[in-house]
C-alpha cells in the first residue's frame, strides 16, 4: 500500500511540467504572428524616421 500511495503522489506532483506540443506550436505561432506586426510597425516610414532622430539626439549628446 505504501508503493502505491507513492507512486500515486509522484504521478500526481508529476502534473503540469511544461508545455504539450500543440500549447507549443500555438505559443510559437504566437510570437511568429507578433515578431511580423512588430517588424511592420518598425519599418513603417514614421516609425523609422522617429526612432532615427531619437538615435541622432542621443548620438549628439554623447559627443
Amino acid at each position: 500500500m505504501h508503493k502505491l500511495s507513492a507512486l500515486w503522489r509522484r504521478c500526481r506532483d508529476y502534473g503540469d511540467r511544461g508545455m504539450s506540443t500543440a500549447e507549443y506550436a500555438v505559443g510559437t505561432v504566437a510570437a511568429a504572428a507578433f515578431a511580423g506586426v512588430l517588424f511592420k510597425i518598425v519599418t513603417s516610414p514614421e516609425i523609422r524616421k522617429m526612432l532615427l532622430t531619437i538615435i541622432h539626439r542621443a548620438l549628439n549628446l554623447v559627443g
